[in-house]
């Protein structure tokens, strides 16, 4: 029987060199992302998809170096619960959009015809 401090048999366990790789790539990509920014380095048609290319791999810096997602023992039943995390994921996201897009038509009063 497992104490809470004991790691279960056959779970991983990063060492610590991986922890720091992982740790200074995440804070890279995050202070990359802040002074792209706050510099106005890019234009915003530029700017967004390199933020969104900075946020992919820092999505896939912390899979790979926290939650150890290419190195466990079941690869399938985890590839499957962090796809299907993925999809509920973009239907709360994508529903919020539309949501808060479709409350924005219906509730904005009409902008022609207004007096200054």
């Amino acid at each position: 029987m497992n104490t809470p401090l004991e790691q279960p048999k056959g779970a991983l366990k990063g060492t610590l060199s991986s922890y720091v790789s992982g740790f200074t790539l995440s804070l890279a990509l995050t202070l990359a992302a802040y002074f792209f920014t706050a510099d106005h380095l890019f234009r915003p048609a530029i700017l967004i998809p390199v933020l969104i290319c900075l946020a992919l791999a820092q999505t896939l810096a912390q899979l790979i170096f926290f939650f150890h997602l290419a190195k466990e023992t079941k690869p399938r039943w985890n590839l499957f619960v962090f796809l299907m995390m993925a999809f509920i994921i973009v239907i709360i996201v994508g529903g919020s959009l539309w949501i808060m897009y479709s409350l924005d038509e219906r509730m904005m009063p009409p902008m022609h015809g207004m007096a200054s």
